[in-house]
């Protein structure tokens, strides 16, 4: 076992399901019509192009409209690029349990020692790293640095934490870029910057889906700058737009929510999709997420050391 975590104890700190303390298991605020909205975009997208096969039908042309999938730029080769079935671990809160023999460890940038994140390279594990690149957490060592003109309304369930104007880059990137300098500083392989679906929210701004995915580009070409792999954490409604910029996907109950089809275009990218149900039993989706070649955990609300990998059994 690794040292314990610095103040304050993420041991101590209570679940989403608890709000008299601060938990440090991150899970986006959920819009529990995001799939209905995402089906009526889709509606509203065919009815566009319909009309427009009808138009070129009325000129004679005997052709469909084209529709081109979006194409970033490239991540550095040495930036870590993880294949569809890389074994993982997320814990973060509690004592880090170095003792799993998997591929990645999932931890937070700001707790975690630095004597863990080098036992974990020495075992040659790769290490991301934790952060909010969307909400302001008033426990957080640069809490101070971010202006009143930023900060939105609370995230629901998870006291001390607002959202954050993410149209105001000129304010936020600097502290990002810092946070991205000290993931660098310490030796993580690359960064799960959490909370980056605010527009699907309420997050006390006008926030567009544009805002978000200037946002979270932008989060991608800064991590990618500094040689760090960076997830896609939910926001599956804009995955076929930010595709090309991120190296794997990090998903939250998308069984349970049935939306797990929209993170198929990671896998048919050759992308990794890291995921974990909290709800279910493993029995009732890792068979599915096995056959989809997803990287499953079942875990606990808190995500402390405590996992049941989908991976780690041929049959259920």
């Amino acid at each position: 076992m690794a040292p314990g975590l610095t103040s304050p104890p993420l041991n101590q700190r209570k679940s989403r399901k608890n709000k008299g303390e601060l938990p440090p298991a991150r899970m986006a605020v959920r819009q529990p019509h995001m799939k209905r909205c995402w089906i009526a975009g889709a509606a509203a997208l065919l009815t566009i192009v319909l009309a427009a096969a009808a138009l070129a039908a009325s000129a004679g042309c005997t052709y469909l409209p084209i529709v081109t999938r979006q194409v970033g730029p490239p991540a550095p080769a040495d930036v870590w690029q993880p294949e569809p079935g890389t074994t993982w671990q997320w814990q973060l809160s509690g004592t880090i349990d170095t003792s799993f023999e998997v591929q990645m460890y999932d931890i937070d940038l700001f707790e975690v020692p630095q004597a863990v994140i080098d036992e974990l390279h020495a075992a040659g594990r790769v290490v991301i790293c934790y952060f909010s690149a969307g909400s302001h957490e008033d426990w957080r060592p640069d809490a101070g640095d971010f202006s009143e003109e930023v900060l939105g309304n609370p995230l629901e369930g998870w006291p001390g934490e607002r959202w954050l104007d993410i149209r105001r880059i000129d304010l936020l990137g600097p502290i990002m870029q810092a946070r991205l300098d000290l993931a660098v500083q310490k030796g993580c392989d690359g960064v799960e910057p959490d909370n980056i679906e605010g527009y699907a929210n309420d997050p006390g701004f006008p926030l567009s889906a544009a805002d978000q995915l200037t946002y979270n580009t932008w989060l991608a070409e800064q991590a990618h700058a500094r040689g760090l792999s960076i997830g896609l954490k939910n926001d599956l409604a804009q995955i076929p737009e930010l595709l090309p910029y991120y190296d794997w996907a990090l998903n939250e109950e998308c069984f349970t929510y049935e939306e797990c089809e929209l993170l198929v275009p990671f896998i048919d990218d050759g992308k990794a999709v890291f995921g974990v149900e909290y709800e279910l039993d493993a029995a009732d989706f890792c068979p599915q997420a096995n056959a989809m070649n997803f990287s499953f955990l079942q875990k606990n609300l808190e995500l402390d050391a405590w996992q049941i990998d989908c991976t780690g059994r041929l049959t259920w």
